[in-house]
């Protein structure tokens, strides 16, 4: 607001009927506000709803909280199947991880196999090839005895009468036809 003296009359009557409408919507809504007030405070039955309007929104609290209550329930039970999920889950990447260490485990014991049966074999072929020496060993020299031996059956064979002469039959006259050796 400016000051007065600087206002002319009709500027000044302008203000103060445009200050009397403030002052009436003010007081208005002061007014309306009290009624607002007291009917809350006392309890007006306008602002309580019908009874059969407050049944209808019991009922529909009522069946409103049976759903929360299924929902809640179906919530839980999904809750458990996503928990007995997870427990399944971890235990199948225990059963891989498992299954992938005996793999590798299985992998290098067959990239190892080929070695190890050359080394057993290479052991039990030598082994064998001790065994097939010795018997080859005892092979010649039972073959050298058998030599031996026979040899001197051999001879003894042959020593018996001291000397391996021919037998002559006697030929009817009791003499004895003794062989030419030509003019000797």
């Amino acid at each position: 607001m400016s000051p007065a003296k600087s206002q002319t009359p009709q500027e000044l009557n302008a203000e103060v009927a445009r200050l009397n409408e403030e002052l009436q919507m003010r007081e208005q809504l002061i007014q309306q506000l009290s009624q607002e007030l007291f009917r809350l405070v006392k309890g007006d039955a306008n602002l309580l709803p019908a009874p059969d309007l407050a049944e209808r929104h019991q009922a529909q609290m009522v069946a409103l909280r049976e759903q929360l209550q299924e929902m809640e329930q179906q919530v839980k039970f999904y809750q458990e199947q996503i928990a007995e999920r997870d427990t399944e889950v971890y235990q199948l990447r225990q059963s891989v991880q498992e299954l992938t260490d005996r793999s590798r485990m299985l992998e290098q014991v067959v990239q190892e196999l080929p070695g190890v049966y050359r080394q057993k074999f290479s052991e039990r072929l030598n082994e064998v090839m001790e065994k097939v020496e010795l018997l080859q060993r005892e092979n010649k020299q039972l073959h050298a005895e058998l030599q031996s031996v026979s040899y001197r059956l051999a001879q003894k064979s042959r020593r018996p009468s001291g000397l391996d002469l021919p037998s002559f039959q006697n030929r009817g006259s009791g003499s004895v036809d003794v062989p030419s050796l030509g003019n000797a």
